[in-house]
């Protein structure tokens, strides 16, 4: 993070010193620099100026590949019109191609520009760029404006289909490309050390290992993989090394698996064979740096059963809410939460982490709570467990009359003294506080506990909200996605009870930007006589609705003109709808 800090001042300084050359409180350099400027402004000379041993391009180039910008965001209508185009700027391009691309201007151009190029076209461009023996792609690529172009070239590749295979003059554009892109990786190999520690480098060896591995686009089975020899050490301890090594995981895994695995392998035994206090595993370091935690974390997501039951029994057992309550390893601990919930150390681990809820809670990591939620939606085992444990942490699990509050409690991540400024052990709810403090993992809790297989507390909690709670929590940015989760996920009689309560509150919800969707969602799972009240309620404000923004959509996708002028129609057309609806649905119950 500081090398990446001091690079930006660094860029920064620069760029000043670019703007503003005759900053020196001094006006003769500007006059005795007067007439070489003027001469470089009307675009004599090479096209490029000095710059501390750099070339840059000159006002009047930068003018040019400004509206050549300009241009290219307006598109084309025809296909000759485009070729005829960018050949035209490619001609410009040509002799200067790292100058272009090492400029500002000129590299937002080229990255917009090379898309539209032939697969020969960019080769070209990349042969430029990399010189001789490709001795100048290093240069180019650790430039933080050039090494955009050169993932933009990179890129290109993803275009190669079989079908490209055809056409011979075709077959030898792309072989062009494929050489280029050969020569680049054998730079950045012969060089991987320095690229991946580079701030700007590292991105187009992520890029690379993208391309070669067929990731972007369709496989390129024709292309090698040739970065698997990175330094751990540099890896693990190098911020910009760490997020090359990851990528180079994440694509082994898709493409690699089997070299994936020794990779996980290695990096484990690596990262746990360091020198730690005795009795204290080596990980507990790693997992609270910022660096190499990112690592961990990709290790856990990648890694199959048995590496994640050595890593859960030799490095976190007994050490998981302490890391939960730390500020970084919390997401390693997000990250082995999620992948073991399929497996039976889940329990374990959740037994280890339900004892420090409150703790985690006060330290606002919900992040970890959010998570445990969700791996229990899919162990069956644990679930009421935590749904107790939620009622306790959050004070509403005694007396029983305040069961029916939890909802409201649990999106505001409030506890029941608090959000009903109630100092007393009395269990009455107060009813008068408006539904509020929605917040962002409130709702991602509430949306995890949905899945469970006993919902019947939320929903309860639920039918005690007043029409105006429920239009609050319908058109809330976080507040609409509970309300969704909970219909959606509720029985047609459960549903019913809802909507129920609803009733009065369509039309405000039809106007609003999210209330509109979770309407619609509604709507797609109900049934005809639920349909037919919501449209009743609807038509009656026709032209506010035709009128509303958002209401306008849920008007013509209810068919509320048919409702009114055809309700026959309407009505068989609604009752064919649901029998699909129900076909499907069984279907899927039967897999």
């Amino acid at each position: 993070m500081l090398e990446k800090t001091e690079e930006r001042e660094r860029q920064n300084a620069e760029g000043k010193k670019r703007r503003h050359p005759g900053e020196d409180g001094g006006g003769e350099r500007k006059r005795r620099g007067g007439e070489e400027g003027d001469r470089k402004r009307r675009g004599e000379g090479e096209g490029w100026q000095g710059d501390g041993g750099r070339k840059r391009l000159d006002a009047l180039s930068v003018g040019y590949f400004r509206r050549v910008g300009e241009r290219l965001g307006e598109g084309f209508k025809e296909k000759e019109e485009k070729e005829m185009f960018v050949e035209n700027v490619l001609s410009e391009v040509k002799g200067k191609a790292a100058v272009v691309a090492m400029d500002q201007t000129g590299s937002i151009t080229l990255q917009r520009l090379l898309p539209l190029c032939s697969p020969g076209q960019v080769a070209e461009v990349l042969a430029e760029l990399g010189g001789p023996e490709g001795s100048e792609f290093k240069a180019v690529s650790c430039d933080r404006c050039g090494g955009h172009v050169v993932e933009s070239a990179a890129r290109r590749i993803s275009g190669w289909t079989e079908s490209s295979t055809t056409e011979e003059e075709e077959q030898e554009s792309w072989d062009a490309l494929e050489a280029q892109l050969l020569s680049l990786s054998r730079v950045v190999r012969d060089n991987i050390a320095e690229f991946i520690k580079h701030v700007h480098g590292s991105h187009v060896v992520r890029t690379l290992l993208h391309v070669l591995a067929g990731c972007l686009g369709p496989p390129q089975a024709f292309l090698p993989f040739p970065f698997v020899s990175l330094s751990f050490l540099v890896s693990v301890t190098d911020a910009v090394a760490s997020a090359v090594f990851q990528t180079m995981l994440t694509v082994c895994h898709r493409k690699r698996p089997i070299l994936c695995k020794q990779l996980l392998k290695r990096a484990t035994e690596y990262l746990t064979s360091r020198s730690a206090a005795p009795g204290v595993s080596p990980l507990l370091v790693f997992l609270k740096d910022p660096a190499s935690s990112h690592l961990i974390e990709i290790i856990i997501q990648l890694s199959r059963k048995s590496l994640l039951r050595d890593l859960y029994k030799n490095h976190f057992k007994g050490q998981l809410v302490n890391l939960a309550l730390h500020s970084i390893a919390n997401f390693p601990v997000q990250r082995l939460t999620a992948a073991t919930a399929k497996y039976k150390m889940f329990l374990g681990l959740f037994d280890e982490l339900i004892q420090g809820i409150e703790a985690i809670l006060a330290a606002g990591h919900m992040g970890v709570i959010v998570q445990l939620a969700e791996s229990c939606a899919e162990c069956e085992e644990k679930q009421d467990d935590l749904i107790q444990c939620l009622l306790r942490a959050f004070h509403c699990a005694e007396p029983g009359t305040r069961h029916v509050s939890c909802l409201p409690l649990f999106m505001s991540l409030l506890t029941y003294e608090v959000y009903y400024h109630s100092d007393t052990a009395e269990g009455d709810t107060q009813t008068e506080v408006p539904l509020s403090s929605i917040c962002y993992h409130g709702s991602r809790l509430v949306q995890a506990l949905a899945k469970f297989k006993e919902r019947s507390l939320l929903l309860s909690s639920l039918r005690t909200l007043t029409p105006a709670d429920l239009l609050t929590l319908a058109s809330d940015p976080s507040g609409s996605h509970v309300l969704q989760a909970l219909i959606t996920t509720s029985s047609d009689k459960g549903r019913g009870k809802i909507l129920k309560r609803l009733e009065g509150q369509y039309v405000p919800m039809a106007c609003s930007r999210l209330g509109s969707r979770v309407l619609e969602a509604i709507w797609n799972g109900a049934s005809v006589s639920h349909r037919q009240s919501i449209a009743q309620e609807l038509v009656r404000s026709e032209s506010q609705l035709r009128s509303d923004q958002f209401a306008r959509h849920v008007w013509a996708k209810f068919a509320l003109s048919h409702f009114i002028h055809r309700r026959a129609k309407w009505q068989e057309i609604q009752t064919g709808e649901s029998k699909k609806r129900k076909l499907f649905s069984d279907i899927f119950d039967l897999k």
